[in-house]
């Protein structure tokens, strides 16, 4: 029989660079913990300096709220994209801010392997941010470079649903590989199997503090 490590936290938080970060690297462990832990998810780019993603805003908060997260506690900040490494100070003050607020226990950002430069920035920042926290890495696809989970997270058959239907409501992304139900089921079912699971999404191991 396998047996699976309780994972949980009371105060949860996610952090992504742009509007969509979030839930193609964690919808389906959101939707998995909706409603048993408090979760917060900080974007930090809205994207809107670009006219073609006039609706990107729309669609990630009806995509948050297919995965559970409350409209409060999805915070959408307007860092602009690609212009991280010019404000790293203030992501930074941004994210000690939310911490000394706030106090999750257990964060996550974009995965070591991600050579997005504003997704680089993020994680950076957030060690500093959270010194005293859990920092798990999520993956995404389009710009992760050998990632690896290290820790995988068993997720069931309606989790994936979920994370597939927040997905689908990126309508200006519709098209784009990495938006592809098929791809994002297959992924799930790879981590899966490497825990001996139907299910799973993972992560790598950034800081674990028990």
């Amino acid at each position: 029989m396998k047996h699976n490590m309780t994972f949980i936290g009371r105060k949860i938080c996610f952090i992504g660079a742009h509007p969509d970060d979030i839930e193609l690297g964690c919808g389906a462990l959101i939707a998995h913990i909706s409603g048993k832990s408090e979760i917060f998810c900080i974007t930090l780019s809205d994207n809107q300096k670009n006219p073609l993603l006039k609706n990107l805003l729309a669609e990630h908060q009806r995509s948050m709220s297919i995965l559970g997260v409350q409209p409060e506690n999805n915070i959408v900040s307007k860092f602009e994209t690609r212009r991280f490494s010019q404000h790293r100070q203030e992501i930074l003050e941004y994210l000690i801010d939310f911490n000394h607020k706030h106090h999750p226990e257990i964060v996550f950002v974009h995965s070591k392997s991600d050579n997005h430069q504003d997704h680089g920035i993020v994680t950076n920042e957030a060690f500093r941010a959270f010194r005293g926290c859990t920092l798990l890495g999520f993956e995404i696809i389009r710009s992760s470079s050998g990632f690896t989970p290290s820790f995988l997270v068993e997720v069931d058959e309606a989790d994936v649903k979920k994370k597939i239907d927040a997905l689908s409501q990126y309508k200006t992304y519709q098209g784009k590989y990495y938006f592809s139900p098929d791809l994002t089921r297959a992924t799930l079912i790879r981590n899966g199997a490497l825990a001996e699971r139907p299910f799973a999404e993972g992560f790598d191991i950034l800081r674990i503090i028990e």
